[in-house]
């Protein structure tokens, strides 16, 4: 799976980064609900006074998402013969 990341300035002035944001396929039945929770995460994270500087949307979905839809947007594929 590819991941991406996003790095922005928030309403304080903040660098702040969010890290593990998944690509999914245009046809993947879960592309439209990330998208939206992204959205929502990067607003709460533009308003936070935190000092954080890096965020994780993969630990963030890991909070908010029922365990088997979690599963389902980030399974790996196993290899074949350990390759």
């Amino acid at each position: 799976m590819l991941f991406k990341s996003l790095e922005f300035k928030n309403a304080y002035g903040q660098k702040v980064k969010i890290i593990e944001i998944p690509v999914l396929e245009e046809e993947n039945t879960y592309r439209f609900m990330i998208q939206l929770r992204l959205e929502a995460f990067i607003a709460k994270v533009y308003r936070s006074r935190t000092n954080r500087s890096v965020y994780s949307f993969r630990e963030h979905l890991k909070k908010v998402l029922k365990w088997p839809v979690y599963e389902q947007i980030f399974q790996e594929t196993a290899l074949k013969h350990n390759a």
